[in-house]
């Protein structure tokens, strides 16, 4: 990200430490910054959500549930991030420091690595400076389950059960992080936008691990997004309605779907899309969305659909107000 003004630094204080559970609110009571253009970014709460949206207006959600894709050993840890056709896996290893890791250089091709429950790793070879493609000798979404946590980087004060990182919406398990966006999302809530006559429809896509030390565009990521849901956007779009994607993920994958005249169709398969200013948003008119840090690859989407100048004035805004960072932080959305 090369505008001067998202080049910004992040307190310490402001990285949300723990599930807003623990801090005494509920999930819906988090804050929600409301960027309209270049208009004076509004301070609501998450649970506002119904009054900012209207009849007809279509949420698209990530139903992807995260997997405790994180296998401790005595020094390091092993992050499972992406499945793969063929049965491998990428990985990412790290150091493990106290209560917390940090990237970890070593490691060889070939290299067998032992886990728990007598399980071995292979290291097939890198497929990017930090991720290596590698092989497990059991199936290892099942072996997550026995001897998994949820992924947990320093930031993080205390161990939260896998619930912790689930959505309301998580019902296809694949992600090594969590879809943080719908985290605010209740179940009362849901009703409450329902009764208000927002549309909400799902697609999937399974995020992989996202170092916080590393400032990289995203890789290749699995994704569907279903004839219905494509059906729901286009209807949408063609009514004058708004189309607000909750999550970065959900954007990625629904402008991944879009065809050559411009529709959004049904899709799925692996996707590289990265959304920039320059190639714009073709399927989405809204963005709910977590705090970015800086540089991300991130606030190149949030620049596209809000613009430069008002996403700036929104992240002046969040520092000044003190909102929280990270997946049990506060929220922002983009209205076009």
């Amino acid at each position: 990200m090369t505008a001067p003004a998202l080049d910004f630094e992040l307190p310490p204080g402001l990285s949300a430490q723990e599930p807003p559970e623990v801090r005494g609110r509920s999930r819906d009571d988090v804050r929600l910054l409301v960027s309209r253009g270049e208009r004076a970014p509004e301070h609501r709460r998450f649970r506002d959500l119904p009054d900012l949206l209207g009849p007809g207006d279509l949420l698209v959600v990530n139903n992807s549930a995260t997997l405790p894709a994180a296998v401790r050993l005595d020094r390091l840890a092993v992050h499972f991030s992406t499945a793969r056709e063929d049965g491998t896996w990428l990985v990412e290893l790290r150091r493990r420091t106290g209560r917390a890791s940090e990237p970890y250089a070593g490691g060889e091709p070939g290299e067998w690595l032992p886990l728990p429950g007598r399980a071995t790793l292979r290291l097939i070879g890198r497929e990017t400076p930090r991720l290596w493609r590698a092989e497990l000798d059991r199936d290892v979404e099942a072996y997550l389950r026995a001897y998994g946590v949820p992924i947990r980087y320093s930031y993080v004060v205390g161990e939260w059960p896998i619930e912790a990182y689930q959505t309301v919406f998580s019902t296809v398990p694949g992600s090594a992080e969590m879809p943080s966006a719908a985290r605010p999302f209740t179940e009362a809530l849901v009703t409450a936008l329902v009764a208000r006559g927002v549309g909400i429809a799902p697609i999937t896509l399974h995020t992989g691990v996202a170092s916080p030390e590393k400032d990289e565009p995203p890789y290749a990521e699995r994704y569907e997004v279903p004839a219905a849901t494509a059906r729901l956007v286009e209807l949408a779009r063609e009514s004058g309605t708004r189309v607000v994607a909750a999550g970065t993920t959900v954007v990625r994958a629904l402008e991944s779907a879009v065809d050559a005249d411009g529709r959004v169709r049904a899709a799925s398969g692996w996707t590289r899309h990265l959304v920039t200013p320059e190639r714009g948003v073709r399927a989405v008119t809204g963005l709910l969305t977590g705090l970015h840090e800086p540089r991300s690859s991130h606030l190149l989407m949030l620049t596209a659909i809000a613009g430069e100048k008002a996403l700036a004035g929104a992240y002046e805004a969040a520092l000044r107000e003190g909102y929280l960072w990270h997946e049990f932080g506060d929220t922002h959305l983009i209205l076009k």
